[in-house]
Order: structure tokens, then sequence, then C-alpha cells
């Protein structure tokens, strides 16, 4: 005998996806903005760049699990909301301090005071982002429902993306590229992240969320049965692997648009394109993830992004003006280009970034029930400490290539690079990611996972004690 379980309603799950943009917002805009606020406006290397970044991303590797570990013991009595509202306050704080200061003795010790607001608030970021991701295995056990969930999630990551990477550089340099505008951009993008993220904190307050049949063991244990899960594993491998190519090619961006295409006025129209691309792409893969299964879907849609993130290296900067656009004004032969592309990442870029979370909440799911107890926290803690790391790692490998290829820092913005120096950085925004993604999809093709181990919209009676939702996020 089956029970149909009931709908997550769309206010639940909207409220649940706005958290993200603020989320998307701290996780996006220090790894494409602090290497250029570093470089150009502190004076610092772009090797020691990298390792600025990198030592509060090591930390995270153990502060997440810990943070998943705690909200799981804590999840009954305190409930997942407490964490959000800290995390959430702490993290705006952090992201506004970041730019707020550039009066440095020089290069090392900005160096060294970037790190340690840098780890401080990527701390705080912690306490949000592990609990957050682990309420989306949370509040359903049918597998596309939770998909459907995410698809809210990833409506915010494009707002994120949109507000972080096309809104960001932009106005920096409308503001003058000074001091000014880095100061004005961390406190008005610091604003947004605590609203945003203030959201789920405040109306997901008493919403029912799956319970586990046993409550959770030692940590020792707790991260013992996260190893024994192979799926999650592969999934966790292949997902950090991927983040490395892409944190490298994000830290670029910035200067790809200025010495490769030398058109960073089209950021914003290129963001929004991609974000146009990816709200297509959402329903799209989630009606194909149903029929084909996610796997499949997902293998396409990395495929497909990496034929087209290929042909970033072929750009021809200057080529002719083909037509004038309302509100762009003239567009050249490669400014096309560039949109049409944006477009294309933008719809397979949702897919496989979206199945990624899904399959995570399907791991989850798949261990409650072999085991009886979900540690969802602690599942999404080793999972955002890797997202986390690879985005740490990208920035040092594309400080260690750009500075091979013999980029120049400065203190008083954007000065002329070698040709040399430029190619460094097509290589980061074109061939490094393509072969991380390649190579992560080496490790997925081990990926199994029986869908008749995961729910997909009705659930045996006898399994109804484990599957009786907690009082909520919040007593």
């Amino acid at each position: 005998m089956t029970h149909d379980l009931k709908r997550v309603p769309t206010r639940t799950a909207a409220a649940y996806g706005a958290g993200q943009l603020g989320a998307q917002i701290f996780r996006d805009t220090p790894a494409v903005l602090l290497p250029i606020f570093m470089t150009t406006i502190l004076g610092i290397p772009p090797w020691l760049s990298g390792v600025v970044i990198l030592i509060p991303k090591l930390w995270v590797i153990v502060c997440d699990p810990l943070v998943g570990v705690f909200s799981d013991r804590k999840k009954e009595t305190w409930g997942r909301t407490r964490f959000l509202t800290i995390g959430a306050i702490l993290t705006s704080v952090g992201f506004a301090s970041l730019f707020a200061f550039v009066d440095y003795p020089g290069p090392y010790a900005a160096a060294g005071a970037i790190c340690l607001l840098f780890l401080v608030a990527s701390t705080a970021f912690s306490l949000y982002s592990v609990p957050y991701l682990a309420v989306a295995s949370e509040l359903s056990d049918d597998t596309h429902e939770r998909t459907r969930i995410l698809t809210f999630r990833m409506v915010a990551t494009i707002g994120g993306v949109v507000i972080g990477v096309g809104v960001a550089q932009p106005l920096v340099f409308a503001l003058g590229g000074g001091a000014t505008g880095w100061h004005v951009m961390g406190y008005s993008f610091a604003v947004v992240c605590l609203i945003s993220m203030l959201i789920p904190a405040i109306f997901l307050r008493g919403v029912p969320l799956l319970k586990s049949a046993q409550g959770p063991t030692g940590m020792l244990g707790q991260l013992g049965s996260v190893t024994s899960n192979k799926p999650f594993m592969i999934l966790l491998a292949t997902t950090f692997i991927q983040g490395i190519g892409m944190a490298s090619s994000y830290t670029a961006i910035g200067f790809f648009y200025v010495y490769a295409l030398n058109m960073v006025q089209i950021i914003p129209t290129f963001v929004i394109v991609m974000a146009f691309g990816s709200l297509i792409g959402q329903p799209i893969f989630l009606h194909l993830s149903r029929r084909f299964g996610k796997e499949r879907c997902y293998v396409v849609g990395s495929a497909l992004w990496m034929l087209v993130t290929t042909t970033w290296f072929f750009v021809e900067p200057q080529s002719p003006v083909v037509v004038t656009l309302p509100l762009i004004g003239d567009l050249t032969r490669e400014g096309l280009l560039v949109l049409a592309r944006g477009l294309f990442i933008g719809v397979v870029n949702t897919g496989f970034l979206l199945l990624s979370f899904s399959m995570l909440t399907d791991t989850v799911d798949l261990h409650r029930r072999r085991h009886g107890s979900a540690n969802e926290g602690v599942f999404s803690g080793i999972f955002s400490a890797a997202e986390k790391l690879a985005f740490a790692l990208g920035p040092l490998v594309a400080g260690i290539i750009m500075s091979s290829f013999g980029f120049v820092s400065s203190t008083h913005g954007v000065v002329e690079q070698s040709e040399h120096a430029v190619l460094g950085v097509i290589m980061l925004y074109s061939v490094v990611p393509v072969v991380t993604q390649l190579l992560s999809l080496l490790v997925f093709s081990r990926y199994r996972l029986n869908p008749e181990e995961i729910s997909t919209g009705s659930v045996n009676w006898q399994d109804a004690a484990r599957l009786e939702p907690s009082p909520g996020l919040e007593r």
C-alpha cells in the first residue's frame, strides 16, 4: 500500500530559493572581483592574491563539515533557521569589510588583512550555506519534487550571478574604478545579501522537514557514513574537479573582457542574456530529467557546455560593427557571438548545475532509506566544503598561470599587458575549464544510483515512521 506525498507549496519553495541570491553574490563576487581588487588597487601580485583566497578556503574544509555535524545535532532543538539568521548577518558584514579598506602600508600587509577578513567572512558563510543546503534534502522525499524545489534556488542563483558578476564590475568602473567605486559596491551588495539570506530564515520557520528514524551518531560515525555512500563520493569528486576549472575561469572573467575582448561594457548584457538562457533551460532539464533520467541529462548538458566554452579561445576583438541595438549601441560580430554564447551557456549550464544538486539530495535520500538517519548537515557540509575548496584552488591556479604568462599587477587600475599575458587569460577562460570538465565526466561515468532505492512520489507505509516530518525548521 502506498501513500502519495503532498506537493511542497510554491511559497515554501520560493522562500527557500530566495536565500540563494545573497549566497550566490557572496560566492561569486569575491571569486571574480577580489583578484582584480587586490592586483589593481592594492598592488598584490597575482600569485599572492591566489594564496590569499586559498587559505580561508582551506579552513572551510574543516569548518563546513563541523557546522554540518553541529546543525544535525541541533536540528530538533534549535532548528535550521537559527543558523541561517546568524550566518546571514555575519556574512553580510564580512562581505562589506572585504572592499571597505584600501590604505594598507604595503601589498603584503594588504594581503594579510584581506586574507584574515575573508577567513572570518567565509566562516560566517559556512554557518549559513551548510544548513541552507541541508534543507533541500529535508523538504520532500520525492526525487522529482526536490528537483522542482531546486529550480527556485537556481532562479535565485541566476539573479546572484547577474548582480554579483554582471553588475559588480561595471558598477565599480562607472564610479571611476577607484576606492569609492569599490566601497559603494561592497556596501550596497552587502545589503542585498542580508535581505535575501534572511528570507528563508524568516519565512521557513515552522515548515515541516523529513525526520530520520535514528538520531545522529558520534561525529566520526557521521563522517564515516558519508564516505561509505559511493554515489555521493563519485558526485563529490565530479563537482570538485569541475569547480576548479570554473573557478579559474571566474577569476579570469574581468581580465578576459578587459584584455582579450576589450568589451567590458558588454558584461551586463552578456550576463542578462545568459540568465535568460538559464530561465529557459530549467523547465527543459526538469522535463528531460523526468523522462530520460538525471544522469544522462547531466552528461549531455556538460558536453554541450564544453563545446561552446572551447570557442572562447578563438575570439576576435577587432571584428567589424554589424548592428546597432537600443541600450547597447554598436555591436561587433564578435560581440554578437559573445551574446550567442551567453544564451547557449545559460541553457546548458543550468542543466548540469541544477541536476548536480538534485543528485546530491538523491544520495542523501539513499542514505536515509538504507540507514534510517540522513545526516543531511554532514553531507551538505562536506559537499559545500569541497565546492568552496575548488573555488579557492581556481584563483590560485589562475594566479599562477597569469604570473607565469607575465601578467603585471598595479596599484592604479588597469594597465597594458603583453600579448603573452593576454594569452594566459584566454586559456583560463577556455582551455582550463574544458579540460577539468572532461576529467570530471570521466569520474562521473562511475556514478550508479538504483532508481528503486530513491522515492519517486510514493512511500511504503512501513517506512512512514522514518519519513515522519520533524516539527519544522525551528521549534
